[in-house]
């Protein structure tokens, strides 16, 4: 007991949250959503794909109200939620003939407006659409780490795996199509990767904040990576930060640590965006001329 007294001592104030476990447990399970987030974000980013992120996180609502009114696991709630959206919106698309985005958008407004009804019919209406819609990281357990261990896994997986048909699908997908390399069972795995991502991502930041942890550092990235391999090792790692400065702003501040998470990775993105400035605005700058003296 002394030697833990003497150690902590010497923690600096600042970083006195990472002493307790729960909050150690938020940082590592943000992480993990992280670098999920960074990897699927990229292509999302790429492939202009942040309104099916959207629909995706509120369409996970419905089933998640059923898990929680019925006292059910909220997260598996949100995944059958989420996959039923995903295959509802190509379902729609094909038979309706709507265009991806006008069938997003249908469905989008369907199951955010089932959620609302059935949360609506819980006796603790305010605190499930508290959780539901901002997450709750700090409630993160053992189990939920081993879960989001198996999603970041199965995630860099199957992007390297179909890295060459994501690539060829986001620039030409005739070429994809001629070159046999299937580009509508890329764009199938992709929506798989995306409805992994949010649902992973849901205890952490919720179902409304989950999209600005999956486009912010992959935003943020962008501008200073060449190659797509380094823009999701750059994500990551800003999203790695933006975990860290939001649970940090969350303790000291007293703030919800799911929305300071977000606001943090925003923050990140639009600091990236000033930076790319200033280093245009440098290097346009004529050189200073140097006068000999005679």
């Amino acid at each position: 007991m002394i030697l833990v007294y003497e150690y902590d001592e010497r923690v600096l104030p600042l970083l006195e949250p990472f002493t307790a476990d729960f909050v150690l447990r938020a940082l590592v399970g943000g992480a993990l959503v992280a670098v999920v987030c960074g990897v699927v974000g990229t292509w999302v980013v790429i492939r202009g794909m942040a309104f099916l992120g959207e629909a995706l996180g509120h369409g996970m609502l419905p089933g998640v109200a059923v898990a929680s009114v019925l006292g059910l696991p909220t997260l598996a709630g949100a995944a059958v939620s989420a996959v039923a959206m995903s295959v509802l919106i190509g379902w729609v698309q094909r038979r309706g003939r709507l265009s991806y985005d006008t069938s997003i958008g249908l469905l989008f407004v369907a199951m955010l407006s089932l959620g609302i009804i059935i949360v609506s019919h819980s006796r603790s209406f305010a605190t499930d659409a508290t959780v539901m819609l901002f997450g709750d990281i700090l409630a993160i357990t053992p189990a939920d780490l081993w879960l989001l261990v198996g999603a970041a896994a199965i995630t860099i997986a199957v992007a390297a795996g179909f890295h060459r048909r994501f690539v060829a699908a986001a620039f030409d997908q005739r070429i994809a199509a001629t070159l046999h390399l299937r580009p509508h069972l890329a764009q199938v795995v992709l929506v798989g990767l995306v409805t992994l991502a949010v649902v992973s991502s849901y205890q952490a930041v919720g179902s409304l904040l989950v999209v600005g942890l999956l486009l912010a550092p992959a935003v943020a990235a962008a501008p200073w990576t060449s190659s797509i391999a380094t823009r999701m090792a750059l994500a990551t790692a800003i999203g790695v930060l933006a975990v860290f400065a939001g649970l940090l702003a969350s303790w000291h501040l007293g703030t919800a640590a799911g929305a300071s998470i977000a606001a943090a990775a925003i923050a990140l993105a639009a600091l990236s965006g000033i930076g790319v400035r200033m280093v245009d605005v440098v290097r346009r700058a004529p050189l200073p001329q140097i006068t000999a003296l005679s």
